[in-house]
């Protein structure tokens, strides 16, 4: 096993070792505070609970068994995240029998087309705000609409709060993709929400019914 870089966590270099060293119950202590971040980086592939939930349970499996080829040369968190991403494009392309546009060469320019209507900027959803159901189901229809490469992006940078190095690392782009696909997952989101003519979080519900359901 190589030996841990400053990137690994003291404790979880402590957990993976004892993991190695044959006492595989400290495996779920490991992969525990992990477990939300697992099921919504495959969420945000599959855009799909019970999928998404078969793909969790499948990382789970897939990390504990390559854990002995863990090399520390990058966080846990991004290693085992990186497996679920990598197992929901997998997944996509056997259930449903198409390729993942970032597993084949990009067939679209990362600029692309997208012009986003004239509303108010892209901006943090108020906390009281996010307790209203109509808006929490406004959010997983706006999401449900991205395309999956701008969806992985947003969840990653805006849901799990990873970093442009991380978030490039896990979907295996360049940084300046992950700023161009962020930028255009706010601005589709932006637009799909209509947070407001006035600015505010409160109008604009006549666009929540322009986003597909989540599926």
């Amino acid at each position: 096993m190589a030996a841990p870089s400053l990137q690994t966590n003291d404790r979880e270099v402590e957990l993976i070792q004892r993991v190695c060293c044959g006492e595989h119950e400290a495996f779920y202590e490991l992969v525990r505070p992990y477990e939300r971040a697992i099921y919504f980086a495959a969420m945000g592939v599959l855009s799909n609970p019970a999928d998404a939930e078969e793909v969790a349970q499948e990382t789970v499996l897939k990390a504990f068994k390559a854990l002995p080829n863990f090399r520390f040369e990058a966080k846990f968190s991004t290693w085992v995240i990186q497996i679920a991403i990598n197992e929901s494009r997998m997944k996509l392309r056997k259930d449903r029998r198409h390729l993942y546009e970032s597993i084949d060469p990009e067939r679209e320019d990362e600029e692309g087309d997208y012009k986003p209507r004239d509303f108010a900027d892209w901006r943090e959803i108020p906390s009281e705000e996010l307790q209203r159901k109509e808006l929490r189901e406004a959010l997983q229809r706006a999401m449900a609409a991205l395309a999956p490469k701008y969806r992985e992006v947003l969840i990653l940078r805006d849901v799990q709060h990873m970093s442009i190095a991380e978030t490039a690392e896990i979907l295996g782009i360049t940084e300046a993709s992950v700023k161009t696909r962020l930028l255009r997952a706010r601005l589709q989101m932006r637009d799909a929400l209509a947070p407001g003519i006035d600015g505010s979080w409160t109008t604009g519900r006549s666009e929540f019914k322009k986003v597909r359901p989540w599926s």
